[in-house]
């Protein structure tokens, strides 16, 4: 078998690169920072949930309820029981819309504001560990790309060519 195996930077068997798929390579990365953000998310007693939370209304300080869970991709009934939780813990404050007494209005407390910052950092010293393993100039384009996509809108679907 060993003896079929292609270097991994040259095309081999009409593919078209020997490079693979970006989600092969992006989404075990993924899984790992997620596992190791679990530790310092429980260290602050926030859950993945609650961490989006409080990061997307560092972008705009007060959002609808539905919009908030709209942004994080998050079921609209299923982050009521987050937002209780964040705001009985005085991290968010959610009031009524004066323009809609239906509509609840959400933003952070300063206690919050710090909560979000002290586990962002942490987060982002151990990030900082791993992308020490590339050279200065490899790590500081993989950090703009990332930055680059993840500023996209939403990334539309690929339509196969046909070619098969």
């Amino acid at each position: 078998m060993a003896e079929n195996a292609a270097p991994r930077d040259t095309p081999t068997g009409g593919r078209p690169t020997a490079r693979p798929d970006l989600a092969a390579m992006l989404v075990p990365l993924c899984r790992a920072l997620v596992d190791a953000e679990r530790p310092v998310l429980d260290a602050h007693g926030l859950t993945m949930w609650a961490y989006s939370v409080l990061l997307r209304l560092d972008d705009t300080p007060i959002r609808t309820q539905a919009a908030l869970a709209d942004a994080i991709r998050a079921d609209r009934t299923r982050i009521i029981p987050v937002l209780d939780d964040l705001e009985s813990r005085g991290l968010i404050h959610r009031r009524p819309d004066p323009g809609d007494r239906r509509v609840r209005l959400v933003s952070l407390t300063p206690e919050g504001r710090r909560v979000r910052d002290a586990v962002q950092g942490d987060i982002q010293r151990g990030e900082e560990e791993l992308l020490t393993r590339l050279p200065a100039a490899d790590r500081e384009g993989f950090v703009r790309g990332l930055l680059t996509l993840h500023a996209l809108p939403e990334i539309p679907p690929h339509h196969p060519s046909g070619d098969a």
